[in-house]
């Protein structure tokens, strides 16, 4: 089995592209300054550039991990999510409320693409 590993760093890869699939780490947004629409919309602009990388585009999404740190951040999240998505190809998809390891982040997303 080959393996390919996008943006390498000491503890991950961005990336990782194995068995006809591309697994994003959680990616977060550059600017934590912003609120959490305009923090979604980096982290999809991220996801969609490595998914680009790895061969494949959001169309073919399989799966999607959404992380936000307060139930309020739900709904702006999820107007940026359901504008970016491609109609009728919604991944399966959970989304968790949990601490992020920085307080500033509204999101992280880490996503599962056929290639």
């Amino acid at each position: 089995m080959s393996l390919q590993r996008l943006d390498i760093a000491p503890r991950l890869s961005q990336a990782v592209v194995a068995n006809g699939f591309v697994t994003t780490a959680g990616v977060v947004p550059d600017d934590a300054t912003q609120d959490v629409v305009g923090q979604t919309r980096q982290v999809l602009a991220k996801i969609e550039d490595l998914l680009k990388r790895a061969g494949t585009d959001k169309s073919k999404l399989v799966s999607a991990t959404i992380y936000l740190p307060a139930l309020a951040d739900f709904a702006g999240m999820n107007s940026v999510w359901d504008a970016w998505l491609v109609p009728g190809q919604a991944p399966a998809r959970a989304c968790v409320i949990a601490q992020l390891v920085n307080p500033a982040w509204r999101v992280e997303i880490s996503a599962v693409a056929a290639i």
